[in-house]
């Protein structure tokens, strides 16, 4: 693997991470960065098959367990089968979460909690179980939970902004609560990313994506995998209780909802929520 273009070989020698949706995208993209650094990665998810490929293209560093983070013993197993590997636990990323793109007036109750199930439910219950299972006990340890933005509303998407509130909310509440056990709780904001997930929403969207960004211009994922191995270092302690935004500055956007090329007969066009396996 190459070396990272912006750390020190062994910037992260020693330390272990945890990396739940890291079979894919995002996720897979900052366990490339944290093995390249010198980590010892886990990265998690439901599908055993996407976690296999994605540890053997990241090499020997990475190593995978399956769970599911939407409960407590979901999370639990998770962290208890990171610990059976490495005995330790240094840096969790909460990378996973979801949502399907709908209007506000179009979301139904069943859609509502499954996003926040995952997103909110699910990134509790992981920091839970770090903190209480490894971090509490090494006196040390730091989380970074993923939000989004921009943060003054998501046409579109109301209820993953919702949602990704409470887990800013929430990181800043347990920065402060576990303050005294030496377990630091960030929250990290991303803007739009040239992800295969933003393909699959409406093309009129993600083709238009980038030039809603003042940078005008999506963001990549190595910047990404740069930022999360930058909070794995002992510096991501003093980040604790803030929310990083990482966006090109998209949230100073302001413009016209929905887009022109986006409204169908007079209608947004709502994405069909896939079934959760």
């Amino acid at each position: 693997m190459e070396p990272s273009r912006v750390f020190a070989d062994g910037a992260l020698e020693g330390r272990v991470a945890l990396v739940t949706g890291g079979g894919t995208n995002l996720g897979k993209a900052a366990a490339v960065e944290l093995v390249r650094c010198g980590a010892s990665v886990v990265i998690a998810g439901r599908r055993q098959e996407v976690l296999e490929e994605a540890a053997r293209e990241i090499g020997e560093p990475c190593s995978w367990v399956v769970g599911d983070i939407r409960t407590s013993e979901g999370a639990e197993q998770i962290v208890r089968g990171t610990l059976d590997r490495h005995e330790r636990l240094d840096f969790l990323l909460n990378n996973a979460g979801g949502q399907y793109f709908v209007p506000a007036e179009g979301i139904t109750l069943k859609g509502w909690r499954a996003v926040q199930r995952l997103n909110v439910n699910g990134t509790l219950a992981m920091c839970e179980a770090a903190c209480d299972l490894a971090m509490k006990q090494a006196g040390s340890g730091t989380i970074a939970n993923v939000t989004v933005s921009p943060h003054r509303g998501m046409p579109g998407m109301a209820h993953t902004g919702a949602a990704r509130a409470a887990v800013e909310a929430l990181t800043r509440e347990l920065a402060s609560k576990w303050i005294g056990h030496g377990v630091s709780v960030t929250a990290v904001a991303l803007g739009r990313f040239a992800t295969e997930s933003l393909r699959k929403y409406p093309a009129g969207l993600w083709q238009k994506a980038a030039a809603t960004v003042p940078l005008q211009r999506l963001g990549e994922l190595e910047e990404y995998g740069w930022l999360i191995a930058l909070l794995a270092t002992p510096l991501g302690a003093a980040f604790s209780g803030s929310v990083i935004t990482i966006d090109g500055a998209l949230d100073n956007w302001t413009g016209p909802w929905p887009p022109p090329e986006l409204v169908r007969d007079g209608e947004v066009p709502t994405e069909e929520r896939r079934p959760v396996a």
